[in-house]
């Protein structure tokens, strides 16, 4: 019986542990490397998206309040302007010169739409 408690516990934290993490914006661009290719969450308000009909990813843009970030989707349509949004997905960037990022982003794992 004890055992089997100690198991669950033990899952109940590694899922945990697992789950992405509710970061800032501001947060992510100050510690980027702290952050890379790890998988979180940011809530924000959408300020700019687009997408080209034919290519296999649409770009958008959220502003949480301490700063905005781009997220790279390749699911369905892009939010509208003015749409919050809870976005989960990997952040990468697209290089490092000098020791600053440049072009740090989330890449979509998961959108929900927020009221």
């Amino acid at each position: 019986m004890r055992t089997a408690i100690a198991a669950g516990l033990v899952s109940a934290v590694l899922i945990a542990g697992c789950a992405a993490r509710g970061v800032r914006v501001a947060e992510l661009k100050d510690q980027p490397t702290k952050y890379a290719t790890k998988t979180v969450s940011v809530t924000g308000v959408v300020t700019s998206s687009w997408g080209v009909p034919l290519l296999p990813f649409q770009v958008y843009n959220i502003d949480d309040g301490s700063g905005e970030i781009t997220v790279v989707s390749q699911s369905g349509r892009v939010p509208a302007r003015g749409t919050r949004v809870q976005v989960k997905g990997r952040v990468n960037e697209f290089a490092v010169f000098g020791g600053r990022s440049i072009g740090l982003h989330l890449r979509e794992e998961d959108r929900k739409i927020r009221s």
